[in-house]
């Protein structure tokens, strides 16, 4: 099959289109034949070998974190798919491989495409949906009426982060440029703060949650916002050792990461807050639940630019040097 390599960790140089083998399907898995993919900055950290030390992955290996496609097997054990299904998914962190013609995920892992999306577009949600699901919903449980902070809210996840919190009944911020105050607006973020014009910790005061994406600086000032007992949620900043223990890191591994974000955690208990990582997980069920609100027309993708699959490389050089104006990069693959 043809498909997208990093034959090498450090930049995109390392990448090349090229043949790979055709993917095993197991008892439980499904082979897709892959429509579409999009870029996240997942994929970036990962050619670039920031995750070398918890996703050992081996060079070469097929780049990419999720997909919309259609069946073309089912393994022995799969009974909740069959050949022409048409699905999208979020492969596990230890089975990627997203910018290529196939690929094998286990049957837990997918949900059926949302009936009303172009291939493109649901390939644009899967990793950004499950993120804001897994921070909003199962870490930071979100109740009607709580304020919730989302940085970047044109991005690929603050865009979809925005449009769950408000279905949840939150009072939303967002942080955005001149140029997508408007679309926040639209997605439903009841204060934008134009981070051109305003600096966010002067504005906003006594929030629940804060979802960050951008790390650094705004990581610190966004402890500021938060009331006692307030939670900042990164999948920016540095991780932390709870982290490392879901991926299964060992000991060492653990000790670094619990350095790396002593300074921030250290902060976040002065100020009688928590300060946590987030590492998305696959979830084929939580898929499924974001599709019912996708379907109902609650959850819409926001799509910035369709490449050719030839086109990959150019691809990820655009969402990397900031270009897309607003939602997620897609790759055409079929």
């Amino acid at each position: 099959m043809r498909a997208f390599l990093v034959e090498r960790y450090g930049n995109k140089a390392g990448l090349r289109a090229g043949e790979a083998p055709d993917p095993q399907v197991g008892a439980d898995d499904v082979l897709i034949q892959i429509y579409a993919a999009s870029v996240n900055p997942l994929d970036l950290k990962t050619l670039d070998g920031e995750f070398k030390a918890i996703l050992p992955y081996r060079v070469p290996f097929v780049l990419g974190n999720d997909l919309a496609g259609v069946v073309v097997e089912v393994g022995a054990a799969v009974t909740r798919f069959a050949v022409g299904d048409e699905v999208y998914a979020r492969p596990d962190k230890d089975r990627i491989g997203t910018f290529a013609e196939l690929i094998a995920v286990h049957q837990d892992d997918v949900a059926t495409k949302p009936a009303m999306l172009t291939m493109e577009e649901a390939a644009s949600l899967p990793l950004v949906a499950l993120t804001a699901w897994q921070v909003l919903v199962e870490r930071a449980h979100i109740q009607p009426g709580q304020k919730v902070l989302i940085h970047g809210g044109s991005g690929g996840l603050g865009t979809i982060a925005i449009q769950l919190a408000k279905q949840l009944g939150a009072h939303v911020a967002t942080t955005a440029s001149t140029a997508n105050v408007e679309l926040v607006k639209r997605l439903g973020a009841d204060i934008v703060v134009d981070y051109k014009k305003q600096a966010f910790e002067t504005v906003l005061h006594d929030y629940d949650v804060v979802l960050d994406s951008i790390g650094g600086e705004t990581l610190k000032k966004s402890l500021d916002v938060l009331k006692p007992g307030g939670n900042l949620i990164s999948v920016a900043g540095p991780p932390d050792a709870a982290v490392a223990r879901e991926l299964g890191a060992n000991p060492v591994i653990r000790l670094v990461m619990s350095a790396l974000s002593f300074r921030i955690r250290r902060r976040a208990r002065r100020r009688q807050v928590t300060y946590s990582f987030l590492f998305m997980k696959a979830s084929g069920d939580q898929l499924r639940e974001l599709t019912r609100l996708i379907d109902a027309g609650k959850i819409h993708p926001v799509v910035d630019t369709v490449f050719p699959f030839e086109s990959t490389r150019e691809a990820l050089e655009y969402a990397e040097n900031g270009r897309a104006k607003a939602g997620k990069v897609v790759v055409k693959i079929a």
